[in-house]
């Protein structure tokens, strides 16, 4: 073992292979019974961390958001969930509360999940919750894009607006 330290609800240890001398991290978590999640079908299944990583991962695939603050998501949510002291948690509940941090970590992954998780039928929902994101309705501030994520830089000359023309080859 090469280092450990005590992170939110687990300790964090940094590790190296014997063998080939890589390093590696591990937490460990105190192991709590099995809480079960119940689908809206029904169905009801074991809490799955991986899962739940998984579909965060998926929505903001492509973005800038900085793993560790899907990794702060999910540990947020999973502590949230256990904190509740129940045997068994809607789906719902774990999708509101992972819709509510994606809101704030990055509004185009908040619209991935939210397309996914509400199962929208048509175009009119889609935009609808567009529309609440914008506060396009008047009845809401526009929403601040996250802190963490960079502006799109400028093409021609940083130039907003302008367009851009494919460059010519010449030879």
């Amino acid at each position: 073992m090469v280092d450990s330290r005590d992170v939110e609800d687990a300790v964090r240890r940094r590790r190296e292979c014997l063998r080939c001398g890589l390093r590696f991290t591990t937490y460990e978590r105190v192991q709590t019974t099995a809480m079960m999640v119940v689908k809206r079908d029904g169905r009801r299944e074991e809490f799955n961390r991986e899962k739940l990583k998984g579909g965060i991962l998926r929505a903001c695939a492509k973005r800038p958001v900085p793993l560790e603050a899907i990794e702060k998501l999910v540990l947020d949510i999973e502590g949230r969930v256990q904190g509740l002291g129940r045997a068994e948690v809607p789906s719902s509940l774990i999708g509101e509360l992972v819709m509510e941090r994606l809101r704030e970590l990055d509004h185009v992954a908040y619209v991935r999940f939210a397309s996914v998780y509400r199962n929208f039928q048509d175009i009119e929902s889609f935009k609808q919750t567009v529309d609440t994101l914008l506060g396009a309705r008047g009845d809401a501030q526009p929403a601040k894009p996250p802190q963490h994520q960079l502006p799109l830089p400028l093409e021609n000359g940083g130039r907003p607006g302008a367009r851009t023309r494919p460059k010519r080859i010449t030879g």
